[in-house]
């Protein structure tokens, strides 16, 4: 019988595990070292490992000659934990035994010791489905298990799980899978099958997907059963319900255009094709988001205002859940699209009425409206000279701080960083990290939350936070404006830590060095960080003169002129 692709390429192992590091590492480490609590809790969204990596570590922690926090594979525990007839790794679904008399029954059999391995393990899937009472008879076994017994609870939605039950689990909270990682896996899987696939629809399954692993492998089986000689980005497009990059833009094109009846007439168009109209709209909002992350960060021309797309995103978002859950999706995607295209249409007569106002208003003097010009371009042309003197010492201080300056205060800041290190503040900013999905589409500081999404959290104490990057060229570009990463990060979580920016190939060397020290009885020396604040009195006296300058123009001006 033919085997679905995400069961028969499911992990076995932690090294074959992806897009979990952090977990990955700390479960190793706590095999290695033989750190093991009584009770886990892994949550997360779908299809992001939390079920592989609870029977990886079941696994694990029953081998008899783990080696650097993997089972073996090869001893008595190993064989008999990966065969069927394994009875000491309960695996229990919650959704279908939810019930206190179930829980009941678990308690009594948790006595019970193992028949061959070390620990008897139970993995409890979605467990959030639990009834209160199933989770009241479930708490005081999760507080004082017996010795032989592992708990490992896995959900979707661990906020209806009670405090209670979570304040007695180590908790770890699953990502997303990113994009890089699914593509990696994909290939790996392609390569092993032999699958003639063109890398782009890699790259679409990888979007579609929305950081879920399984969902990517469960599609491209579905291409490959779909297309056994070649699969093509038109086969993706057919198989998941989508169109074209080229028509996606169109289509946005018509909307922000207000061109009501040709949007309307390309949904039935889709509609009649058999495409899903919520994948279009996905694409959509994908496609937008794109384009303004190419504005803000590569300073790409936009076609249409910058506010209205935003505008026009976050009332996508908004719809989306209700849309999926209308009786018919046709029209209620129509609603959505007709209610923003009227708004839009009314809002631009209000903004040509209010220009055709001010253009047949009182008129000035056309004295005084020379006069007023003259004043103007003086004014203008003294701060221009001002502003083009701070723009000169700013390009200064930026070329005084080199990159290797920069390197090096990152470098004592990580090393002062690890000396006073506490796994708790890790835990705390990783669970931060995921604030930053909802500054994304942010007008103003979207670009500093995909600066620090980009990077890996690597360590944190009380004062400060260690993040890593790929390649040294993203390190020299933060370095004009981590002061803005620092500031922006410490209000959204309302913390007050200094970040270092590192490459992941720094912080694997030194951390390998801490190490090191570690087991020869030592650690890093604490130093003071060196300051690269270099301004000079005169800097400061050039800023005074510019606001100085902007405060005649105000005055000389009043409400005429508006300041950017």
């Amino acid at each position: 019988m033919y085997q679905a692709l995400y069961r028969k390429y499911r992990p076995l192992n932690f090294k074959d595990v992806v897009g979990q590091d952090i977990i990955v590492e700390t479960l190793k480490n706590a095999v290695k070292y033989s750190h093991i609590s009584h009770a886990y809790l892994f949550s997360g969204p779908r299809g992001t490992g939390k079920t592989t990596i609870a029977k990886i570590f079941a696994r694990a922690v029953n081998c008899l000659e783990p080696f650097d926090g993997l089972a073996c594979g090869k001893c008595k525990n190993c064989n008999y934990s990966f065969s069927n007839e394994c009875m000491d790794i309960i695996e229990i679904d919650a959704a279908s035994n939810n019930g206190v008399d179930e829980i009941r029954e678990l308690r009594n059999k948790v006595n019970i010791l193992p028949t061959e391995l070390k620990y008897k393990v139970y993995i409890i899937d979605e467990v959030h489905m639990l009834s209160i009472g199933a989770f009241n008879a479930l708490l005081k076994t999760i507080e004082e298990p017996p010795s032989h017994v592992i708990f490992i609870l896995a959900t979707t939605d661990p906020e209806k799980i009670p405090l209670t039950i979570i304040s007695r689990c180590q908790w770890y909270n699953f990502k997303k899978i990113t994009n890089d990682n699914i593509v990696m896996r994909l290939k790996t899987i392609v390569a092993a099958e032999n699958i003639n696939i063109d890398d782009e629809v890699l790259e679409k399954i990888a979007e579609s997907s929305d950081g879920c692993l399984r969902d990517a492998i469960s599609l491209l089986d579905k291409l490959y059963a779909y297309n056994l000689e070649k699969i093509t980005v038109e086969d993706f497009y057919n198989i998941n319900g989508q169109i074209t990059t080229q028509k996606i833009k169109e289509f946005e094109s018509y909307i922000f255009s207000t061109n009501i009846s040709k949007v309307l007439e390309l949904i039935e168009t889709y509609y009649l094709e058999g495409k899903n109209l919520i994948q279009i709209l996905k694409q959509l909002m994908l496609n937008i988001k794109d384009e303004l992350f190419a504005y803000y960060i590569s300073d790409q021309a936009l076609e249409f205002s910058a506010n209205t797309m935003v505008e026009f995103l976050n009332i996508l978002n908004d719809r989306l859940v209700s849309v999926k859950r209308a009786d018919d999706v046709r029209i209620s995607v129509e609603i959505t699209l007709l209610s923003y295209m009227n708004d839009l249409k009314n809002t631009n007569k209000t903004v040509e009425l209010n220009v055709q106002k001010s253009e047949s208003g009182t008129k000035i003097n056309e004295k005084k409206l020379g006069e007023i010009k003259v004043a103007r371009e003086e004014t203008t042309s003294n701060i221009k000279n001002k502003e083009d003197n701070i723009e000169s010492v700013m390009s200064r201080k930026k070329q005084n701080v080199s990159l290797e300056q920069f390197s090096n205060l990152m470098e004592i800041r990580t090393k002062n960083t690890m000396i006073e290190a506490v796994k708790e503040e890790l835990v705390k900013e990783i669970n931060n990290y995921k604030l930053l999905d909802d500054y994304t589409f942010d007008q103003e500081n979207g670009y500093l939350a995909c600066e620090l999404l980009d990077a890996k959290v690597r360590a944190s104490s009380s004062d400060n936070l260690v993040i890593s990057y790929d390649y040294e060229g993203l390190i020299e570009k933060l370095k004009d404006h981590l002061d803005k990463l620092e500031n922006f990060y410490n209000k959204i979580t309302n913390a007050n830590k200094h970040i270092a920016v590192i490459t992941n190939e720094k912080w694997e060397q030194l951390k390998k060095e801490y190490i090191k020290l570690l087991n020869e009885g030592k650690h890093f020396e604490y130093q003071e960080e060196p300051s690269l604040n270099i301004f000079s009195s005169s800097d400061k006296i050039l800023s005074d003169e510019l606001d100085d300058s902007l405060n005649e123009v105000v005055e000389l001006f009043g409400d005429i002129v508006e300041i950017e």
